[in-house]
């Protein structure tokens, strides 16, 4: 039998999640609200750095890959885009920071002045920046793959602006990022040889280590106690639907669904832990019956491990 795949929430999703199964009044509420607002605002930006990206036309060939890990041996480092060309690799670091901008070259501190005028002192992206271009270097000398590597630090939030910003660095907003590029990419040496770009594209992928999320309830010191369990109606939104024969059932506005089970399942890794038991999930999902529940569990492509009641359930790693 064919078993369904898992996947965890995004994570706009997963802290959409927590902030619903949490208590009205919860010490963390007003600081998770602000991480899903800024979470949102980071993923439009990306969204908006992508589009703007098509302006970037050269006359050569060009592969860009977002949202790559790669690793060397324990040291792993996760790139918002890579962009590679015949003259060299271009790597773009996403920064969805808003207000007046600050860089002082004097101190090497940078922050930024909200609309409220407070200062907040933030690491320099420039550091992080250098870090990645290093790894890259590495990561192609290993492979053998001659190719330089540059890159650039796009902010992607519509509200910000440069009041002091380091001189000759690469740091743009995203309307200027195709400019940037086209300077960077003058900039490296022509090479007699153009490079395999596939092939190096190829050997990027097949490097691919995806980004490991922690259950987000260990991430922001959460008591599972204090999270609302239950399956949630995706009609009404309310919390609570019941199993009625082979389906569920919502007991506000009547709906029923037979997979809902599925959201339930995804939410708990997301906030939980990164496995789930027959009790835990009896218990999250409101299913008294232990052979109910391990037919509801095996439906799916998990790890397992353990045997019997010690048996547990986890999400399988993507290579």
């Amino acid at each position: 039998m064919d078993r369904e795949s898992m996947e965890l929430l995004s994570m706009e999703e997963a802290l959409s999640s927590l902030i619903g199964r949490l208590p009205a009044v919860h010490l963390q509420r007003n600081y998770l609200v602000g991480k899903l607002h800024r979470t949102v605002a980071g993923i439009r930006g990306e969204e908006r750095m992508r589009q703007r990206f098509i302006e970037f036309q050269p006359d050569e060939d060009v592969h860009a890959l977002w949202d790559v890990g790669l690793a060397i041996g324990s040291w792993k480092t996760q790139f918002d885009g890579i962009v590679l060309t015949n003259r060299g690799a271009i790597i773009i670091d996403s920064k969805n920071i808003s207000g007046r901008l600050h860089f002082d070259d004097k101190t090497s501190e940078f922050y930024r002045f909200d609309s409220n005028d407070v200062k907040e002192v933030f690491d320099d992206p420039r550091i992080q920046l250098n870090k990645n271009i290093r790894f890259l270097s590495k990561w192609f000398a290993r492979r053998k793959i001659h190719l330089p590597v540059n890159g650039l630090i796009v902010f992607t939030p519509k509200s910000c602006e440069f009041i002091a910003r380091p001189k000759g660095k690469h740091l743009c907003k995203v309307y200027q990022m195709p400019e940037y590029l086209f300077q960077i990419l003058k900039a490296f040496p022509l090479e007699a040889e153009p490079p395999n770009l596939l092939k190096i594209k190829k050997q990027i992928i097949s490097g691919h280590v995806p980004y490991l999320r922690t259950p987000l309830c260990g991430k922001y010191y959460i008591e599972a106690s204090e999270i609302r369990n239950s399956v949630q109606c995706q009609a009404c939104q309310a919390y609570g639907m019941e199993r009625i024969k082979k389906s569920w059932q919502c007991p506000d506005c009547g709906h029923r669904d037979r997979q809902a089970h599925k959201l339930a399942l995804s939410e708990y890794f997301s906030l939980i832990d990164e496995h789930i038991t027959n009790q835990a999930f009896r218990e999250w999902c409101g299913v008294e019956s232990r052979s109910v529940a391990t037919r509801l569990l095996t439906q799916f492509d998990f790890e397992i491990s353990g045997e019997s009641k010690a048996r547990k359930y986890s999400l399988k790693k993507r290579v």
